[in-house]
C-alpha cells in the first residue's frame, strides 16, 4: 500500500493536535448522529408523550461524558505508553483485570467499525434510496476502503479524514447555531419532515417501574455518545512530544465540541418536531397525519438529516452538505477503532497474550494484521445484522463500559498508591484532586454499566457477554502456551549441550533414474555423511527390477534399498525403514534427502511434489530425523525468476534490491 518505510522513520508518522483530533475523535464526534436519535427511538416505544423525558435523558449523559473525559485526562498523564485501559487496569487491578479491559475493547472497537458505517449508509440512504436498499453490501465496501486506507499509514488516514471531520463539526455547529438564532431571536417555527407525524405506543398503561425501565434503556443507549474517548489514551504515543500534554488538549477539545454538538442536535430535534420510530416496526407504528401507517416505502430520515431540512429546508445545499458530511464523519469514525484496535493488539502480542504476527509492523509502518482482522470481524458484523444500526447498538457499549469502570477504578488505586509515598504538598494536592476525578468516574461509569446490562442484556448485549469471556479464556490460552514453549526451550542451568551424534546415516529417496535423483545423490555424497544409501519403494514388480538393472548398468556408486509395499502404498515403508536405522543405533541421526521440483504455476503444484509433501509431513514428527529438499528446477520456473520477493507483513522492501542471484528489481 506504498512505498515501504524504513523503521527509522517512525518518528515522520507521529502526530500534530490538528490531526490527531480527527484520528481519535472522529468516533465520539460521530456519535451525535445517532445516539440522540436512539434516545428518541427507544422512548417511542411508549409513544411521543414519553419524549418529554428526553432532555433530563440527554442531561444525565451530558454528566457522565463530562466526567469520563475529565477521568481520562488523568489517564492520560499517569499512563502515556499508550496502554490505555488495559495498562492502568493490569498495573493496579491485576492481569485478570486488565485482559477483562482488553477483551471488552477489542470487542467494542469491531463493533464501533459495524456501527458507525451502517449509521453512515443510513445517511446515504437518506439521499440516494438504492443504497438503503443494499445496506450490508455497501457497508461492505466502505469497511474495505477504510482498510486500504488505514493500511497507507496512520499519518496519511489522518491528513486524509482531517477535511471530513472538520467539515462535520463546522456543518453540525453551524446547523445549531443557526438553528438557535431561528429559535431564540427570529421567534421562527421549525418543523422536522415528520413534525405532523404521530407514533402508536408499542407498550401501553406502563407502570412505574416499566416506565422507569424505559427511560433507563434509553439513557443507556445514548451513552453510546462515549464511546470513543478512551482511544486517545491509547493512542498517546501517535502524539508529537510533549506527548501527554497534546493528548489531555486534544481531549478536552473533542468533549467539549461532542457535547455541544450532542445537545444541540437533541435540542433542535425537540423543537422542530422530529418523530423516529424502530426501524424494525415504523412502516407499522409511524402514523401520518391522517392517521395512516407511512407504510414499507417510507425511508425514516436520521435526526440530523430532519433537523437539516427544518433549519435550511428539504434539498438545499445545506442540508445536502450536512447529509453528506454527516454519512462521511460516521464511515471515518470507524478510523477510531482502525488505530485503537491494531495498538491495543501489537500490546497485546508483545505481553504474548495474542499471537506475535499482531506486534509487527508493515511496510506502511502500521500494524496491518490488526488492522486486517478488525475489518474481517466488522464485516462479519455487518452481514450478519444486515447492517441494522439499531441491532448492532444493542451489542454496543458494554464492552467500553467495562473498561471505562476499571480503568477509573484502577487510577483511584494508582494515586493512593503515590500518595503514601508522595511529601511534595503541591502535589499531593493534584494526587487528591485526580484521585476524586477518577473515583467519581468510576462510580459514575459502573452505575452506567449496571444500566446497561439491566437494559440491553434480553435484545442483544448477551452475545457480548458471551463473546468477552471467550476471548479473556483465548488470551490466557493463548500466553499459557507461549509460557510453556519458554519453559521447554529455556536454557538452564544444568542444561548440558547435547552431544554429537555418533553417526550420520543419510538415505536419498529416489523413484526413477533422472536428473534430479543424480543431483540428489551427488549432493548427498557432498555432505559426507558416515553412511550412504539409496532407498526407492517397490511398489510394481517389473518396475522395480528394472530401476535395479539400470542403476547396476550406470555403474552409480551408491548401494541402492529396494523396500517392499505389498499394499502399493509409498510412505509407510519408508516410515518403518526409518524407525527401524533410529531403533538399531539410537545415538546416530538419519538425514533423508527428498529431491523436488521447482515449478512455476499454481496448478502444476497439483501434479508434482504430493509424496514428497505427505513424507516430510510425518517425517519431521519423527526425533532424530533430519529432512532435506534438494530442488530441481523445471523450465515453467524460469518464468519467476528475478520476480520481487511477494509481500509479506513487516517486510522492508526497498526498491532496487539486490538479490542474492545479482538481479536487480525496482
Amino acid at each position: 500500500m506504498g512505498r515501504a518505510l524504513r523503521s527509522g522513520q517512525l518518528h515522520e508518522q507521529l502526530l500534530p493536535k490538528r490531526i490527531a483530533l480527527p484520528v481519535f475523535a472522529s468516533d465520539a464526534l460521530s456519535s451525535v448522529a445517532y445516539a440522540p436519535q436512539e434516545i428518541l427511538v427507544i422512548l417511542s416505544l411508549a409513544g411521543v408523550s414519553f419524549y418529554a423525558y428526553s432532555p433530563w435523558i440527554a442531561a444525565a449523559v451530558v454528566v457522565v461524558m463530562l466526567t469520563v473525559v475529565a477521568s481520562y485526562r488523568q489517564n492520560v498523564h499517569a499512563y502515556p505508553s499508550g496502554g490505555g485501559d488495559y495498562e492502568v487496569a493490569t498495573t493496579n487491578l491485576g492481569k485478570n483485570a486488565g485482559l477483562t479491559v482488553a477483551s471488552a475493547l477489542l470487542v467494542d472497537y469491531v463493533l464501533t467499525v459495524a456501527v458507525s458505517v451502517a449509521n453512515g449508509v443510513d445517511y446515504v440512504g437518506a439521499t440516494i434510496p438504492i443504497v438503503g436498499q443494499h445496506k450490508p453490501a455497501v457497508a461492505i465496501a466502505i469497511v474495505v476502503l477504510l482498510t486500504v486506507v488505514n493500511l497507507r499509514g496512520i499519518r496519511e488516514s489522518g491528513v486524509a479524514f482531517a477535511v471530513p471531520t472538520y467539515a462535520f463539526m463546522i456543518g453540525v455547529l453551524l446547523l445549531i447555531a443557526v438553528g438557535g438564532f431561528r429559535l431564540l431571536v427570529l421567534g421562527d417555527e421549525l418543523h422536522a419532515p415528520s413534525a405532523g407525524f404521530t407514533i402508536r405506543p408499542e407498550q401501553t398503561d406502563l407502570t412505574a417501574f416499566a416506565a422507569a425501565f424505559l427511560i433507563l434503556r434509553a439513557f443507556s443507549t445514548g451513552c453510546a455518545a462515549l464511546t470513543g474517548v478512551e482511544a486517545i489514551s491509547n493512542g498517546v504515543p501517535a502524539f508529537r512530544k510533549p506527548k501527554s500534554k497534546n493528548a489531555a488538549t486534544t481531549l478536552l477539545m473533542m468533549g467539549l465540541v461532542a457535547i455541544t454538538m450532542f445537545g444541540g442536535i437533541i435540542a433542535l430535534g425537540l423543537a422542530s418536531g422530529v418523530k423516529v420510530a424502530e426501524p424494525s416496526v415504523v412502516a407499522r407504528d409511524l402514523m401520518r397525519p391522517d392517521g395512516t401507517p407511512v407504510g414499507p416505502d417510507y425511508y425514516q430520515q436520521p435526526i440530523i438529516s430532519q433537523v437539516a431540512d427544518a433549519v435550511f429546508g428539504g434539498g438545499s445545499l445545506p442540508f445536502v452538505l450536512i447529509s453528506a458530511v454527516t454519512a462521511l464523519i460516521l464511515f471515518l469514525a470507524a478510523n477510531t477503532a482502525f488505530n485503537g484496535f491494531p495498538v491495543l493488539g501489537s500490546i497485546l502480542a508483545q505481553d504474548r497474550y495474542l499471537p506475535r504476527q499482531l506486534h509487527t509492523r508493515g511496510d506502511r509502518l502500521a500494524f496491518s494484521n490488526g488492522i486486517i482482522i478488525l475489518a474481517a470481524g466488522a464485516c462479519l458484523l455487518l452481514w450478519g445484522f444486515n447492517a441494522d444500526v439499531s441491532r448492532l447498538l444493542n451489542l454496543y457499549i458494554v464492552g467500553v463500559f467495562v473498561s471505562f469502570t476499571l480503568s477509573q477504578t484502577g487510577m483511584v488505586i494508582h494515586w493512593t498508591r503515590h500518595l503514601r509515598t508522595e511529601r511534595d504538598l503541591r502535589l499531593r494536592h493534584q494526587m487528591h484532586r485526580s484521585r476524586v476525578i477518577n473515583f467519581f468516574g468510576a462510580v459514575m461509569t459502573g452505575l452506567v454499566l449496571i444500566v446497561v446490562l439491566l437494559t440491553k442484556f434480553m435484545v442483544g448485549a448477551w452475545i457480548v457477554v458471551i463473546a468477552m469471556p471467550i476471548l479473556f479464556l483465548m488470551m490466557k490460552g493463548i500466553r499459557r502456551h507461549y509460557d510453556n514453549v519458554a519453559a521447554e526451550l529455556e536454557i538452564d542451568e544444568d542444561y548440558e549441550p547435547a552431544m554429537l551424534p555418533a553417526r550420520n546415516h543419510a538415505i536419498v529417496l529416489i523413484s526413477k533414474i533422472h536428473k534430479p535423483t543424480m543431483r540428489a545423490l551427488a549432493y548427498a555424497r557432498a555432505t559426507r555423511p558416515s553412511s550412504l544409501e539409496a532407498v526407492t519403494v517397490g511398489v510394481e514388480g517389473e518396475e522395480a527390477r528394472q530401476l535395479q538393472e539400470e542403476w547396476e548398468r550406470r555403474g552409480i556408486p551408491v548401494p541402492l534399498k529396494m523396500l517392499d509395499s505389498p499394499y502399493r502404498e509409498i510412505t509407510q515403508p519408508i516410515l518403518d525403514y526409518v524407525k527401524t536405522l533410529r531403533r538399531r543405533s539410537p545415538r546416530d541421526v538419519v538425514t533423508v534427502f527428498i529431491p523436488e521440483y521447482v515449478v512455476g504455476h499454481w496448478w502444476e503444484h497439483l501434479l508434482h511434489n504430493q509424496s514428497a509433501l505427505r513424507l516430510k509431513a510425518r517425517l519431521l514428527f519423527k526425533p532424530g530425523v533430519m529432512v532435506t529438499s534438494v530442488p530441481w528446477q523445471l523450465h515453467s520456473s524460469d518464468r519467476l525468476t528475478g520476480r520481487r520477493e511477494p509481500p509479506a507483513p513487516g517486510a522492508v522492501r526497498r526498491p532496487g534490491q539486490v538479490k542474492d542471484d545479482g538481479i536487480r528489481t525496482s
